[in-house]
């Protein structure tokens, strides 16, 4: 692994100096086709752009709980190396787990009316327990992650795919994917299902989801494309994925249908609230791998200083991590941003008061061994503000726990967190 890993870095470096020797040999009219806004654009979107490759800077460095530091290097191909044709790739290194993550990928455009594309891919990698991920998400890209740094439960999985990503019309994409995974936790966890136990399981699922922004708004431009140029709310995201037992050894045979609409309320220039909904349900037998937590992001430990972390951007800053896992569960989340401070041109702190309240069960609890965890059948509420952007994009948060889930002790209910928001 380690040679393929020096390979990897080898092609990089080449494309690399291939891309800065290009770049020196442009003609001027050339230089002045490349914007600075379009490069910015790219950077905002995560990707570091070269002639023929886009380097992928999600993968550069992180840190959790389990991996520690996590660095490598990533990329997808442009349009410059094939506009039908792509192909993407990642490896990283875990410093604390002393183990290299890779996957390899690409896809091929069936039609470019309907940007249809087929792709394939194979990953070894960590996912966090309890997490689930729309196949229709836009790529998400932060600078900075601050949930992942207190994350410490993960699962390996070996990942083979296929997948088809359609689009029906401008306000609504889909994504179909087959998978077949071999997983294994990383913590001692055992899955009791009619006196059979399993540390490690196949499992081999079939996904569709849906993503339906009617709202947004269109032109074209002076070069007849079609482009969006306004956000409309709500937006919609349905997923559907169903595991089948015996399907390629797949042991266990579960469904699960996930929901979440998103909705502004005014403009962003002035004040605005942001309303976020998120709820999904699971059936069959079904391993906690694949259950839902509620986006925890507090630390175990004793003092609030000692808790004191970064804040997420929807996630419960008072809720422990691994506190709860639910089978079905609902989040709902408002956050209202007052108008920022005009103080000066450059330095505009903003002020936004948010609150939380999640609620779900569980089933069968017992079925899931040598793990300790709680329901949310009481409904879990918190409730805050945070003050943004005081300071090169870094601010800071207070949360409090209350209703049917807090705690004796009153700095347990406590999350005060930095904040760090920053936009290209």
């Amino acid at each position: 692994m380690l040679k393929h890993f020096v390979l990897f870095l080898f092609i990089i470096c080449a494309n690399l100096a291939q891309a800065q020797s290009f770049s020196e040999k442009r003609t001027k009219p050339e230089q002045d086709s490349i914007k600075k806004s379009a490069f910015l654009k790219q950077l905002g979107n995560g990707f570091f752009p070269t002639k023929y490759l886009n380097f992928d800077l999600r993968y550069l460095i992180k840190y959790n709980q389990y991996e520690g530091v996590r660095t490598g290097l990533g990329g997808v191909t442009n349009d410059d190396f094939s506009e039908k044709y792509r192909i993407n790739s990642y490896v990283v290194y875990g410093f604390r787990d002393h183990r290299f993550k890779y996957s390899i990928g690409g896809g091929f455009r069936l039609a470019e009316k309907t940007n249809t594309w087929l792709n394939l891919a194979y990953t070894d990698d960590l996912q966090e327990t309890g997490s689930t991920k729309f196949l229709t998400d836009k790529r998400f890209f932060q600078f900075f992650e601050p949930r992942l740094l207190n994350i410490d439960l993960f699962h390996k999985h070996i990942t083979k795919s296929i997948a088809l990503e359609h689009q029906f019309s401008n306000k609504l994409l889909s994504e179909t994917e087959l998978a077949a995974s071999k997983i294994e936790p990383t913590y001692g966890y055992n899955f009791n299902i009619d006196g059979n136990s399993f540390t490690n399981f196949d499992i081999s699922t079939a996904k569709i989801a849906l993503q339906w922004n009617p709202f947004d708004v269109f032109e074209v431009d002076e070069k007849e494309e079609l482009k969006k140029v306004k956000d409309g709310y709500p937006k919609f995201t349905l997923q559907y994925t169903k595991s089948f037992n015996d399907v390629f050894k797949s042991d266990f045979n579960f469904s699960k249908l996930d929901f979440r609409t998103i909705y502004k309320i005014g403009n962003e220039d002035d004040a605005f609230s942001e309303i976020t909904l998120v709820s999904g349900i699971a059936n069959g037998h079904t391993p906690l791998t694949h259950m839902y937590h509620a986006y925890p992001n507090n630390i175990t430990k004793e003092t609030i200083l000692q808790r004191f972390s970064v804040a997420g951007l929807n996630s419960f800053e008072t809720m422990y991590f691994n506190e709860f896992f639910s089978d079905k569960f609902a989040t709902f989340q408002l956050k209202h941003f007052i108008k920022p401070f005009n103080i000066s041109k450059r330095y505009k702190p903003q002020l936004v008061l948010i609150t939380r309240y999640a609620i779900g069960d569980m089933k069968n609890p017992e079925r899931h061994q040598n793990i300790s965890f709680g329901s949310l059948k009481k409904g879990y509420s918190e409730s805050g503000f945070e003050i943004n952007k005081l300071l090169f994009g870094f601010g800071f948060s207070f949360t409090y726990r209350y209703g049917g889930y807090h705690l004796p002790e009153f700095s347990d209910n406590v999350a005060f967190k930095f904040t760090f928001n920053v936009s290209l």
